[in-house]
């Protein structure tokens, strides 16, 4: 079963613009990933961001694994390139970090909700709890000097991109959006990834809203059904009843 999501998410994901994705050797459980930022209000605008990918037997019941080629001065991204977010943590509640099941991985997640998750991840850091100390006393001492250093690993990484691939950038992306007849490939990414929270968050029972009711409605539909009978029943006797008076009746 898993490698049969990941090749669906993998052509999925082959045709976005905000993710360039290869496979390792051929191996569906290990992806070369690169993550493109489109955002041009964003501080890593213009990069180019490897990383790589790897994925248990039993996906999606256990998360992947992410870890940046190059790692990014960033408060929550350690110095070897793997990252602290909760997405990435094994599903259920954990008393220890404070995190939620909600907040953590999900069979419910894929792959698209991960990397969304790490994109929006590098413009918000938390700096409560940081993954490089370095990096979230600069980001909240001296933000200039954060600007700058992330700055330069934007620069960095753009000597990462491969030979003849060329950069999608916002305005490109934006009209190649407009001639397909709708919004530019990735664009609309976050605002996707929130509505997709939306619908975990709430708790929804998808089998039972989506294919029958819960078992409360069964229940309800059941005693109507149960009800309409015993009126249809009800009639008949009263017809009966009244037909076998006027038998009485003109017998006598």
């Amino acid at each position: 079963m898993a490698q049969r999501i990941l090749m669906n998410e993998f052509k999925s994901l082959a045709s976005e613009k905000w993710v360039h994705i290869e496979l390792k050797d051929d191996d569906i459980f290990h992806w070369n990933v690169a993550l493109i930022v489109l955002n041009p209000d964003s501080l890593y605008y213009g990069g180019y961001f490897k990383a790589t990918m790897t994925f248990p037997q039993n996906y999606p019941y256990s998360p992947p694994g992410f870890k940046f080629t190059h790692p990014l001065f960033h408060p929550n991204i350690y110095q070897d390139g793997r990252l602290c977010i909760s997405i990435l943590h094994s599903p259920g509640d954990d008393e220890m970090s404070g995190e939620t099941a909600a907040e953590r991985w999900s069979p419910a997640q894929r792959v698209e909700s991960v990397l969304i998750s790490i994109l929006s991840l590098l413009d918000d850091a938390e700096v409560s709890s940081p993954a490089n100390v370095d990096a979230g006393v600069m980001l909240r001492k001296n933000p200039e000097l954060y600007k700058k250093t992330v700055l330069a690993d934007v620069e960095r990484s753009k000597a990462d991109i491969p030979a003849g691939f060329v950069m999608p950038t916002h305005e490109s992306t934006m009209m190649a959006g407009k001639k397909g007849g709708g919004a530019g490939a990735g664009m609309g990414a976050l605002e996707k990834m929130d509505e997709e929270d939306f619908w975990v968050d709430s708790d929804v029972d998808y089998d039972d809203d989506m294919f029958g009711g819960s078992d409360s409605d069964n229940e309800l539909v059941m005693d109507e059904d149960e009800d309409d009978e015993d009126q249809d029943t009800g009639s008949e006797e009263d017809e009966g009843n009244e037909g076998e008076g006027e038998r009485g009746a003109g017998a006598v």
